[in-house]
């Protein structure tokens, strides 16, 4: 039986690790474990995504350009270095306003309430 060996540890450039494509919605999944995972995307232009809603808690994390993230109706500008978190069930959207890349960092598992 072998076993594939990890990468290994190295600093990356997020900005640099996913371009941009004509029109499109680039994706590049950094993470994936079942506590959750984590994914890069590239948004060219004006594409975006509609609202819809997830089972876990996401972060966002803006990586390059601007966007303006639907949150349950309340627009927040999240920009370069900016996040925002995204609760379970709460119906969002993302509008860049030109091309933006942001980082998702979603969560599986329930929330626990602080002692």
């Amino acid at each position: 039986m072998t076993h594939d060996k990890p990468a290994a540890p190295a600093v990356r450039n997020l900005k640099q690790m996913l371009q941009y494509q004509e029109k499109a919605v680039v994706s590049r999944m950094l993470v994936k474990n079942p506590a959750g995972n984590v994914t890069l995307f590239a948004f060219e232009g004006n594409e975006g995504l509609s609202e819809h809603t997830a089972p876990y808690d996401a972060l966002i994390v803006g990586v390059e350009g601007r966007a303006e993230v639907m949150l349950d109706g309340v627009p927040h500008t999240v920009g370069e270095g900016d996040c925002l978190l995204m609760p379970a069930h709460v119906p969002h959207a993302v509008h860049p306003s030109g091309d933006f890349k942001m980082l998702l960092v979603m969560i599986r598992g329930e929330a626990k309430p602080e002692p």
